[in-house]
């Protein structure tokens, strides 16, 4: 795909009353245990939630959220899992974080706890943004929108910027159009065909449609009805495949594996789409992606003194076959050796511009054996650009044997 595929966030309620799951991980042993099993099944991030959104469900005090979901955090957090607090409170949040949670969770998008914005600045943590008007209202009286997709997005926009204005920084900030929170089934899939225009704001996207009642509505009557939760498990996977094709950073789903199979599903016909293989030519991959390097870079002279992060992505087409076959390392590229030479020559020779850098980095990656052509990106996230943006990257693509 020409898109990295998007991350899979699995749910995880400790509550006794979710729509989905409620009372079946309160436990915090059959909590962890279902946590890595969702990891296994290809979760990367792990959606940890204390309180109940749906309608009707018992409001509870921070303390008591608290007390459901920091042993669990705490406990994934030591197991090297990254971890979402799902909340609505600015306190539950910090604690949170302090105990091991790297990204904030906010359904109501900093509004329902004038402080979170705060908190969300102040840890440093990725802040999910979600559009919403309040606890799902089942009679519909909050879902009048003239234009669902152009009025989600303006209203997501103007809370992305009071985020920002409160110090969070724009690339830790991930907006969530809120299928399900007061828009009807229809509004929710005219949501889901305009994220485009969701992902222009230049935000990353996080969709969450797992075993919401739109897929249920859809499913009634057809392929053999709706008849436990588990059967929206199929479509919720679909709308994840679907949502790769369009950019989006990340599905939030109860049932990690179908949504990984659909997903590898969808990144093996992209790639076959964009790059159909010559006969004879190898078109297997080694991918390196978000390599963090501190350096110098920069045209400005405050760039040079103080520097700056920069993220770089890696794809090497190769052939793993000799390598697959003999299980051997010394017949595939080494990756960490790949990451070390980036690093150093990115760390050590400041350029002026990152197009210089990521032709340079493609030659290294052509220097290994074995590399028949290397796609080199570098991302800028904290270029001085006035301007709200999520990042600024370059990317060069180079063959073996080709002169530029």
């Amino acid at each position: 795909m020409t898109t990295p595929l998007p991350l899979v966030m699995g749910v995880l309620n400790v509550t006794p009353d979710s729509f989905s799951d409620g009372g079946a991980y309160v436990d915090p042993a059959a909590a962890l245990a279902h946590a890595e099993r969702l990891i296994a099944d290809g979760a990367q991030i792990i959606d940890v939630g204390g309180e109940s959104t749906r309608p009707g469900a018992e409001r509870i005090t921070p303390a008591e959220e608290q007390r459901r979901v920091l042993p669990v955090v705490e406990a994934l957090a030591s197991r090297g899992i990254a971890v979402s607090i799902d909340t609505v409170h600015a306190d539950t949040a910090r604690l949170a974080v302090a105990a091991g949670a790297s990204i904030i969770n906010d359904v109501s998008g900093g509004t329902a706890d004038s402080e979170m914005r705060r908190v969300a600045a102040d840890t440093g943590a990725d802040f999910i943004i979600m559009h919403w008007r309040g606890i799902p209202d089942p009679s519909h009286r909050r879902s009048s929108y003239h234009d669902v997709v152009a009025e989600v997005r303006d209203e997501l926009a103007v809370l992305a910027d009071a985020a920002v204005t409160a110090g969070v920084d724009p690339a830790r900030i991930i907006l969530d159009p809120g299928l399900g929170f007061d828009k009807t089934e229809a509004q929710g899939w005219q949501l889901l065909a305009g994220l485009d225009s969701l992902r222009s704001l230049g935000y990353r996207v996080l969709v969450g449609i797992s075993r919401k009642r739109m897929l249920g509505a859809l499913l009634a009557g057809r392929v053999g009805g709706d008849e436990t939760m588990a059967d929206r498990d199929a479509a919720t996977a679909t709308v994840s495949a679907l949502s790769a094709q369009v950019g989006a950073w990340a599905v939030r789903v109860h049932d990690a594996r179908s949504t990984a199979a659909a997903l590898a599903v969808a990144e093996a016909w992209g790639v076959a789409e964009a790059s159909p293989p010559s006969p004879g030519e190898a078109k297997d991959r080694i991918t390196l992606t978000g390599l963090e390097v501190f350096a110098h870079h920069g045209v400005f002279d405050f760039e040079r003194e103080a520097g700056q992060r920069f993220l770089i992505d890696a794809e090497l087409t190769v052939s793993v076959t000799t390598a697959s076959l003999a299980d051997e390392l010394g017949n595939t590229v080494n990756y960490a050796e790949l990451a070390d030479a980036i690093i150093r020559d990115a760390s050590e020779r400041p350029v002026d511009l990152i197009e210089t850098l990521a032709e340079r980095l493609a030659a290294i990656a052509l220097s290994f054996a074995g590399v028949r052509e290397a796609r080199i990106t570098v991302h800028k996230p904290d270029a001085p650009i006035d301007a709200v943006f999520a990042d600024v990257s370059v990317t060069v693509v180079r063959r073996a044997g080709e002169s530029q």
